[in-house]
């Protein structure tokens, strides 16, 4: 099964507002149904965050996770995977409240503190349609999102050694990949690795395909064969570096909260579109695409019956 792609979909995330996409699925029902939908399209893996049903701010809340994740799980065999970044105005104890509740196969888990921002995004809107909006974007200029060693060790403790659930580690810079290196070797982390390298995010490494090699060349000599190798690339560098990623075996991950948009300038229309055609580009590459029990083994996660309802 090493040659079947998995494609993860990020639903919805923390990084866009409202006002950037009509599309972006903000209510507990839309978030159900576009995570079904991109699941029928083809995506094996969930990532989940959850938003205020009232005005589509980022929210740990487990109550608002409690209203969809039912509905996915019950009309759909994929992963769930929730996230443990939820944004960085969140503290680790918020961030960590809906996966300790709900004790997901999967969860994402930031491999170090960093700058990650997106305020050059609010000079590019006029009339924002919630007050809180703003405010949020700009102030990721001056934020430090958190991943500190410790908070690290404490989900992996208490969310691994704990629930059994297993990662998808987020790395943005190559100093991420000796981060989890230090991990592995203290005994908290044990193979077979999901390893998400993040190209494009300001704070993060670039979205050159010489970095995506760097990257992929400085995890194998890390982890050799134990370790499953992904990409995400940001906004307007998705397609096409996740393309150029696959012809180099990579696992792909697409998603409302890494792009909002299909091509250029054409926004996308929901997750199943961008599933869709990332699944067109890599069958005509001559990809196989992994089905959730495929994703299941390849990445020896303990299978939905033992997530808590």
């Amino acid at each position: 099964m090493a040659h079947k792609v998995i494609i993860t979909c990020a639903v919805t995330g923390a990084v866009h507002t409202p006002t950037m996409s009509p599309y972006l699925p903000l209510t507990p029902r839309d978030i159900a149904a576009q995570a079904i939908k991109a699941a029928e399209a083809g995506a094996a893996i969930l990532h989940l965050h959850a938003r205020d049903p009232a005005d589509g701010r980022p929210s740990a809340d487990p109550e608002v996770f409690a209203q969809f994740l039912p509905t996915i799980h019950g009309a759909c065999d994929a992963v769930i995977n929730i996230t443990t970044g939820g944004s960085t105005s969140m503290t680790l104890e918020q961030r960590l409240a809906a996966p300790l509740r709900f004790k997901p196969e999967m969860a994402s888990l930031n491999m170090g503190s960093m700058n990650f921002s997106i305020h050059p995004m609010a000079a590019k809107v006029k009339d924002w349609k919630h007050g809180w909006e703003r405010a949020y974007v700009e102030g990721t200029e001056d934020t430090i999102f958190r991943n500190t060693f410790r908070d690290i060790r404490r989900i992996l403790q208490e969310l691994g050694e704990g629930c059994g659930t297993r990662f998808e580690f987020e790395c943005y810079d190559v100093g991420h990949l000796y981060s989890l290196a230090h991990f592995v070797d203290a005994g908290l982390v044990k193979p077979p690795f999901f390893i998400q390298t993040i190209f494009g995010v300001l704070g993060g490494i670039g979205p050159d395909p010489e970095n995506v090699g760097f990257m992929r060349q400085t995890a194998n000599r890390l982890f050799g064969a134990d370790y499953h190798w992904s990409v995400l690339a940001a906004g307007r560098h998705q397609m096409p570096l996740l393309t150029h990623a696959a012809v180099m075996g990579a696992n792909v991950r697409v998603g409302l909260e890494d792009s909002l948009y299909l091509g250029r300038g054409q926004l996308a229309t929901s997750n199943a579109e961008q599933v869709r055609k990332i699944r067109r580009l890599l069958e005509e590459l001559g990809h196989e695409i992994a089905t959730p029990a495929e994703a299941r083994a390849m990445l020896r996660l303990k299978g939905a019956q033992h997530v808590a309802p």
